[in-house]
């Protein structure tokens, strides 16, 4: 059973401020090539608006909203303004397609925010629109703070803002104190007094912004602003991608979102602003199809409907089972099928056993331990499932001397060597691996973790890689050592052993 409620399919329209108020978000500052990158992804994505930035904040914010707006992008480029004609100015220099224009309307930011009375507000709106229009660009219109404004008001100067033009009505909960039934009740009434298509923009305060959103849609609005990841302003704005997947599959609306390409774009973002995705974050988050527990890979890998609302390949993602005390014994043969080992029974049920005493003890149980405590328990040598192997490793690093790393590896049987430099020796070693081992297959290290499990100067040193392919599948690995270069380098090897020997399964299964 779906939320809607028409027969006839709606289409969505998706205005996204990442660059915008998502940039606003405390730490984040992203250059020029930054917000050119992400305006591309966000563009391929299939977002009908980008809004690029506010211009008259700077003259370095200028420049990129009018760079960006000279791409030609797909989506349409959006600038931010205030009800300004300085301002709208500057967002004419840019040659956007689209300009936003807002002014406080609550008393209390009409009072300490811009020290305006209710009737310069609404004058100022009414100057601004029209002179935007004068322009011939389009204006979508946002009263800040919509939600903490005087109903009567809003509704006046709703009305005015459609008389002088706006193309669209913004409805901002700007600082978050909506519940959805208050957001259906105020957009209802809105829809009485305007007859242009009504957008809505959720602020998370209270982490009901995609719950308002959606509540929004319910009553009528056509638009929703987003944000990629839920970036913004203190707890942020409406995440794009937990937006558009409840649209598509709740609501079964359409949107113009390729959602295959959602995790990418998460990453992207992340990456780009520093800004990590909490791991049980809804659709992008490390776990959002992750499964321990034996009766939910039990469940998953015999009908996936069982613990999975959605197919994880439609927002570009895939199931990962993991190995831990919770684990059951089809979620480990599972994956351990899909590397190509086959367990007898009772080597299942030993496998099983040693993972579920390695969780109890509190330890995370990584792709590597498990196919070392299945070796282990088979009898099989590590070594010989080993495609990589190090032979030799040299460090050179010291005051004022650029680290560099040499290693000898054996790829297939087959000896070479390779040395490289980086920021510190650890860098240095690994980039030299990753140079032999591309000749094989394209991995890199997604994510390093380094963590000290005892205390003292002689700490063991514990390191955690995740490397990827160029499929995009994620392989966790870890190792251990008094030396970290050592430990780094161990669990390099064998997240790319594991990497390769999974691919390498993969393909003869699919030969004819």
């Amino acid at each position: 059973m779906t939320a809607a409620s028409t027969t006839q399919t709606r289409t969505i329209r998706i205005l996204d401020t990442t660059l915008r108020d998502g940039e606003q978000t405390p730490g984040v500052s992203l250059t020029t090539d930054d917000k050119i990158e992400i305006a591309q992804q966000l563009s391929k994505l299939g977002v009908d608006i980008i809004e690029a930035g506010f211009p008259s904040s700077s003259e370095g914010e200028k420049r990129v909203v009018r760079d960006i707006a000279k791409l030609g992008l797909t989506s349409e480029i959006c600038a931010l303004s205030r009800a300004k004609r300085s301002d709208i100015d500057a967002a004419l220099d840019c040659d956007v397609d689209l300009i936003h224009v807002f002014i406080p309307t609550s008393p209390v930011q009409m009072k300490y925010a811009v020290n305006l009375t209710p009737e310069q507000v609404l004058e100022s709106a009414v100057d601004s629109i029209e002179y935007v229009k004068k322009h011939g660009v389009k204006c979508e219109f946002s009263p800040m703070d919509a939600t903490r404004s005087e109903l009567p008001f809003i509704k006046q100067i709703c009305q005015a803002a459609q008389t002088a033009g706006m193309d669209s009505l913004n409805v901002p909960d700007t600082v978050g104190i909506m519940i959805p039934k208050t957001t259906t009740q105020l957009i209802a009434e809105l829809k009485t007094v305007v007859s242009v298509p009504l957008s809505i923009h959720c602020h998370d305060d209270f982490g009901l912004a995609v719950a308002n959103s959606l509540a929004a849609v319910e009553a009528g609005a056509s638009q929703i602003h987003t944000a990629v990841n839920g970036l913004g302003e203190r707890a942020g704005n409406a995440a794009l991608e937990e937006v558009v997947t409840t649209l598509h599959v709740v609501y079964q609306y359409k949107t113009n979102i390729n959602t295959r390409l959602l995790y990418n774009t998460s990453r992207l973002v992340s990456s780009l602003t520093g800004i990590q995705v909490q791991a049980n974050k809804a659709i992008v988050g490390e776990n959002a199809f992750a499964h321990e527990s034996g009766i939910h890979t039990r469940g998953v890998t015999e009908q996936p409907l069982t613990f999975e609302p959605i197919n994880p390949e439609l927002v570009g993602r895939t199931r990962k089972l993991v190995a831990g005390k919770l684990a059951g014994t089809r979620g480990i043969q599972a994956t351990l099928t899909e590397i190509g080992i086959n367990p007898t029974e009772e080597q299942l049920n030993e496998i099983v056993k040693r993972v579920k005493d390695l969780g109890d003890k509190g330890k995370l149980v990584t792709d590597a331990d498990l196919l070392a405590l299945t070796s282990a328990v088979m009898g099989e040598v590590i070594g010989e499932q080993k495609i990589v192997d190090l032979c030799d490793l040299a460090v050179i690093t010291g005051i004022k001397v650029i680290p560099t790393a040499s290693v000898r590896l054996t790829l297939d049987g087959k000896e070479y060597i390779a040395s490289e430099t980086g920021v510190g020796p650890v860098d240095a070693v690994l980039k030299a691996i990753s140079k032999l081992t591309n000749n094989l297959e394209k991995i890199r290290i997604s994510e390093y973790r380094l963590e000290a499990i005892t205390g003292g100067s002689n700490a063991v040193a514990e390191v955690i890689i995740k490397v990827e392919d160029e499929k995009g599948n994620i392989i966790s690995a870890r190792a251990a050592r008094e030396d970290i270069v050592m430990a780094s380098v161990e669990a390099m090897i064998n997240g790319i052993n594991k990497c390769l020997l999974k691919n390498r399964s993969t393909k003869q299964e699919t030969k004819p």
